[in-house]
């Protein structure tokens, strides 16, 4: 059997292959950050949240692919790597990759293509079937990550304090989401993963897209996304761009308009990578 794994920071997504290349089983866990835990720690969440929920078959794993955010530097992946084997001692292949490389084999398989994540952060690259060879750094929701939930919900949240938008929606946000000026403050400035608070707003985005104001808010965030980040990969010669990722499953409409505006096309979006991610390592 093998195990593949999904990580991001709130949950990880555990799917079962059986021998005959059929999902056996699909287990979600609490999210673990690899750059921030110790193997020990990594260790002990594997152990008292994934083992339980996969019972007998445990035994039965010779190969474990993880995908997670921060699964870059060689000694983060040996921790993750360490941690997994002690808990799956039957695995005799465990490989550990970054969650761009799952965008991108989840979406290209084993052909070429650019691969783009558009959830709460942003990320881009080009592959060539096999692995990355260009990659944009995205540089976070402070510097970069264009289009991202977080970018999103940064703009939208300063027109709603700097008075930008009309004051009806003004209003209902607030109201809607309970939010005061200081409120907001606190949250982005004073407590921690602001991005993911920044992101939280986003809903309310998609549900108002016939206001004008959103809409070209939302449109400007996404052609940044293309102008700044996927028009570095033009020497490739691709022009279909695929994305992994809750904002942009749910933003399509206004994500193609900014793709043809740019001079691209939008081609497959998964709302999460698990399904080709188990296509490619069925193939």
């Amino acid at each position: 059997m093998i195990l593949i794994a999904d990580c991001g920071s709130t949950k990880i997504d555990w799917c079962v292959l059986s021998d005959e290349k059929k999902v056996a089983k699909q287990v979600f866990t609490m999210g673990m950050n690899a750059v921030m835990l110790t193997e020990e720690e990594m260790r002990g969440r594997i152990a008292t949240e994934l083992l339980p929920e996969l019972g007998g078959i445990v035994s039965e794993i010779e190969a474990v692919y993880f995908y997670g955010a921060g699964c870059l530097a060689p000694e983060v992946c040996g921790n993750v790597a360490s941690a997994l084997r002690t808990n799956l001692p039957s695995a005799g292949t465990v490989e550990v990759y970054s969650d761009l490389l799952a965008a991108a084999r989840a979406l290209c398989g084993h052909e070429g293509g650019i691969a783009c994540i558009l959830g709460t952060g942003a990320n881009s690259c080009y592959y060539d079937g096999n692995e990355i060879v260009k990659n944009v750094s995205p540089l976070g929701y402070i510097l970069g990550d264009e289009g991202s939930g977080a970018v999103l919900g940064k703009l939208f949240l300063g027109d709603v304090l700097k008075n930008q938008l009309p004051a009806g929606i003004a209003e209902e946000f607030l109201t809607e989401y309970k939010l005061t000026l200081l409120d907001v403050i606190r949250r982005v400035y004073k407590e921690p993963q602001g991005n993911r608070f920044l992101a939280s707003v986003t809903p309310f985005l998609s549900s108002h897209l016939d206001v004008k104001e959103i809409h070209d808010l939302v449109l400007g965030a996404f052609r940044a996304f293309f102008r700044r980040n996927v028009k570095q990969y033009e020497s490739y010669g691709r022009k279909d761009v695929n994305f992994v990722g809750s904002i942009a499953y749910y933003f399509r409409p206004v994500l193609e308009e900014a793709a043809e505006a740019e001079g691209f096309n939008v081609g497959m979006i998964l709302k999460s990578p698990m399904e080709g991610l188990v296509r490619f390592h069925t193939n």
